[in-house]
């Protein structure tokens, strides 16, 4: 979606509770801060990340580490553009969401509704989607996921390459992490809507949020500012 690979580490840090406040407050929190994160990040000329630690709507510290791009040796900066890749999700749930709030669709209804011709959509509801609770194969454990790895394609497309596959479970009947079933979701999110995934999130996410630098990933586009993983 807005991103379809993580292309850096993600570090959580784990001293942001009430014990720390007031050492983020004084002189050298930002020296403590870099000492943690270069444990990870130290080197230079590896791939880098960006930190943003805030309080109170404060920003307190905002950092960049290592390289944006190995091969033209480009260095992180705070502006940089991530893909993001399963962080996505959110933004495919909150769409399934406003479009369920108006009016155009409900959580509750089987996944035949909107796609009609999906193998045990009347069984498979939004609701299990959206909880990974479907049953429906991970298309990222299909034996012939090399040969559309480098292709983009649309959700239809998509949904067209993993939904003949036996299902894993019966609907409902256990949680198992899913990424299938969020390319369904965003299929019938442009079906409901009649217009493209990208196009939706940017005009009821990102532009009325303020988003003006965040982008539905693509190779082919020119994104200013992007970090390569």
């Amino acid at each position: 979606m807005i991103i379809k690979k993580l292309i850096t580490t993600l570090a959580l840090l784990p001293f942001l509770n009430n014990t720390m406040d007031a050492q983020l407050q004084s002189k050298g929190y930002e020296k403590k801060i870099d000492s943690i994160i270069q444990t990870e990040f130290g080197n230079k000329n590896e791939p880098g990340g960006v930190f943003l630690i805030t309080q109170n709507g404060k920003n307190l510290y905002r950092k960049a580490f290592g390289k944006a791009n190995l091969e033209l040796n480009v260095n992180m900066t705070p502006d940089n553009v991530f893909q993001i890749g399963s962080m996505t999700k959110q933004f495919t749930a909150i769409a399934i969401l406003m479009l369920e709030q108006q009016g155009k669709l409900n959580v509750n209804n089987p996944v035949s509704q909107y796609i009609k011709d999906y193998p045990n959509g009347d069984k498979i509801t939004i609701h299990h989607l959206l909880t990974h609770t479907s049953g429906i194969k991970d298309f990222t454990k299909i034996k012939s996921l090399s040969s559309i790895a480098q292709k983009e394609m649309k959700p239809e497309e998509m949904v067209n390459f993993f939904k003949n596959e036996p299902v894993d479970f019966a609907p409902g009947e256990k949680f198992d992490y899913n990424n299938s079933g969020y390319v369904v979701l965003g299929y019938i999110i442009e079906l409901v809507s009649g217009i493209t995934y990208e196009d939706f999130i940017k005009k009821n996410i990102f532009d009325k949020a303020g988003m003006n630098h965040s982008y539905y990933a693509s190779d082919r586009k020119v994104i200013p500012q992007r970090a390569y993983g």
